[in-house]
């Protein structure tokens, strides 16, 4: 699993940086203003599952799928801190595939 670093998007503009999503999952700090930008250059569709670990305000613990389709791209987020982060204070999300595609913590 890897910890990215989040970018912090500014008035002077951000060329954000992207690394490879990793096949165990990947992590990032979350102060409730995160989203994670997934770019999917593979020829299938990916879904990114975004671990839930207490349960929203209606009451279920469900994780938030997303699906980004071959080519394209989501920006997935925000996520309210006391449902997404784990016990280190970060969100995490997991992927159904990972070759071709590439993932930056953004926040604003």
């Amino acid at each position: 699993m890897a910890i990215l670093a989040v970018q912090k998007v500014s008035q002077t503009g951000l060329a954000p940086a992207y690394l490879a999503a990793d096949v165990a999952g990947d992590e990032w700090t979350n102060g409730g203003r995160s989203m994670l930008h997934v770019k999917n250059g593979s020829a299938a569709a990916v879904t990114v599952t975004i671990d839930s670990v207490k349960s929203c305000d209606q009451g279920f613990d469900h994780d938030v799928q997303v699906s980004v389709p071959a080519g394209s791209e989501r920006l997935i987020g925000p996520f309210e801190p006391r449902r997404f982060n784990n016990a280190s204070g970060r969100c995490k999300a997991s992927y159904s595939a990972v070759a071709s595609v590439t993932v930056a913590a953004l926040e604003v």
